[in-house]
């Protein structure tokens, strides 16, 4: 068995090289979502259903800027991650965005323990205790039933199970009505600004959104089930500019316009192992191989993983327990790490291939909601015996007696002059439009791509739910799950909720948290060894930010390595 990750890419995009080859060898141990949306993705499949990308598709920002008057960030708006997405950003239009709602009219609500999560423009920040939106969101949602201010005749239309959750939200089901107080002692957000704020919700044409970091934490499906909820409570779903958004200030890609057509990718063939695992659970499963495990409703069971090919990605900097992952890399017999720097994944490795970095070689550049496709020429040569990941699996199947299936006899060169020829009549017969020749485009540095403008998340289905109904059991929003009921888990009911976390609490022995925000100066630990990182540095360690009284009561002074 092996261990592999999936994500689209471009054509010298590592993972997109390792499944083909691994398809080809015989299969491998696949893995399902990400370290970035694992609890989003697997929520939204039963709330929204399969039909609906809050990703790619998100209600676009022109909409929000004309159409919304409030908008309330759980997680805040931070500028500094809309600089990356997958396959890279031409164009930058986060700040502007923000500065042209601001300016017509739209008012902003940061939701979050850190100020400047949303700073570019004015706005009114509310400071929450880590983990505790669900709280305030369900606070808020008391408030508009016990006053008759919510949307009742969409909730009706277009949902599902909301009595099941209502029950819930006023103490019928447990004796706890959610109300505003009750948030406060939760999240230390007073009670009157919970309340009042879900009535000006109520009276404005409001868009709730929720970042991504809400769902990298215990119960992470709630916030996300919860702030959809709001939004169907306020009538706001699939209304131009309003309604539910998740990721505004996460990624470059969320309210942009999509790209009309896929973009060009490796064909990878289908995988002949059924086998996989959520992609979390990677030390869970080369630690426990044989056992059963749950995951969406499934038991399933660990393979016994015997060789491990990483290529792409540093699971050291992202995994949960990193003395746990490191004794679970002590467990197969080989690992195969394909990789320009010395990570800490390379460290576990038996082989380590050095490979080319984006400057030693040519490319396509593109993601899914960016105008531009990039034509990406090499700079330089490749550094000492580095190889493209195509050359290394291209040798490794020869060597294995696929090689010709594997790379076809092309070159890179026509690898990628084939793809986007492809891309380009893709573009034409759906389109209509034309884009230039592949020698124009790699003369010329880039081509724009046609994509799809004026974006409502769920419009089309609140526009007409029978015509097009959610793929979901009912057909519409789950706000109330039978499916998820039934999987009888004890941190996940039938519905959103709150769930008791010990880490929110105060105590003598641990009286602060970590809030464990990405820096401004980089992407997880993608070129962390470049100047503009480290130069951020304090003696070589990630800045660290503590409250002034707290840093003077433990005799902490700016610069120290605490």
């Amino acid at each position: 068995g092996s261990y592999g990750w999936a994500s689209a890419g471009r054509f010298h995009h590592a993972q997109s090289h390792l499944r083909r080859f691994l398809n080809l060898l015989g299969g491998y141990t696949a893995s399902v979502n990400t370290y970035s949306l694992g609890a989003s993705r697997t929520i939204l499949a039963h709330v929204l259903g399969g039909n609906v990308n809050p990703f790619q598709f998100a209600t676009n920002w022109r909409q929000i800027i004309d159409e919304a008057a409030l908008v309330v960030a759980f997680g805040g708006l931070p500028v500094k991650n809309t600089f990356v997405s997958p396959g890279g950003v031409s164009v930058h239009p986060m700040r502007a965005n923000l500065h042209d709602a601001s300016e017509h009219g739209v008012r902003f609500v940061s939701f979050s323990p850190l100020k400047d999560d949303l700073s570019e423009v004015p706005a009114e920040w509310v400071p929450t205790r880590p983990g505790s939106d669900v709280a305030v969101m369900l606070g808020m949602a008391h408030t508009l039933v016990v006053e008759g201010l919510h949307d009742r005749a969409c909730l009706d239309r277009f949902t599902t199970g909301y009595d099941t959750f209502e029950r819930y939200l006023l103490g019928e089901t447990d004796g706890m009505a959610k109300s505003p107080a009750w948030a406060e002692a939760i999240s230390g957000v007073p009670a009157e600004k919970i309340a009042s704020l879900a009535r000006e919700m109520a009276a404005k044409r409001t868009l709730v959104t929720v970042g991504w970091a809400l769902q990298r934490a215990l119960h992470g499906e709630q916030p996300v089930w919860m702030g959809i909820t709001l939004a169907a409570m306020l009538g706001e779903i699939g209304l131009p500019g309003r309604g539910f958004g998740h990721g505004y200030g996460s990624m470059a890609e969320i309210g942009q316009a999509p790209a009309a057509v896929d973009l060009p990718s490796v064909p990878q063939g289908k995988n002949p192992v059924t086998s996989f695992i959520p992609v979390a659970r990677v030390a869970d499963m080369l630690l426990n191989p044989g056992e059963p495990f749950d995951f969406d409703g499934q038991r399933l069971t660990y393979p016994d993983i015997k060789l491990v090919c990483w290529s792409g990605g540093n699971p050291f900097h992202h995994h949960q327990d990193l003395n746990r992952l490191r004794q679970a890399m002590g467990r197969p017999e080989t690992i195969v790490v394909n990789e320009p720097f010395w990570t800490g994944m390379a460290r576990q490795a038996d082989i380590v291939l050095p490979v080319t970095m984006s400057l030693e070689r040519d490319d396509l550049g593109g993601n899914r909601t960016d105008p531009n496709m990039i034509a990406m020429h090499q700079a330089v040569e490749p550094h000492a015996e580095a190889r493209d990941d195509f050359a290394i699996f291209s040798g490794a199947a020869d060597r294995l007696g696929f090689g010709e299936r594997y790379h076809l006899n092309k070159t890179p060169m026509e690898w990628i002059r084939d793809m986007y020829d492809d891309w380009s009549d893709r573009i034409e017969s759906t389109t209509g439009e034309n884009i230039p020749p592949f020698d124009e485009f790699w003369d010329e540095g880039q081509a724009r791509m046609p994509v799809l403008e004026n974006i409502t998340l769920l419009g089309a289905f609140r526009e007409d739910p029978d015509g097009n109904p959610l793929e979901t059991p009912s057909g519409k929003i789950e706000i109330g799950s039978e499916t998820i009921a039934d999987f009888g888990y004890d941190d996940c009911r039938g519905y959103p909720s709150w769930l008791e976390a010990e880490t929110l609490r105060e105590s003598g022995s641990h009286p602060l948290r970590l809030v464990a925000n990405n820096p401004s100066s980089r992407l997880h630990s993608q070129l962390d060894m470049g100047g503009f990182s480290q130069s951020t540095k304090i003696q070589g360690r990630e800045p660290v930010r503590i409250h002034v009284r707290d840093a003077e009561a433990r005799d902490i002074e700016s610069g120290d390595i605490v």
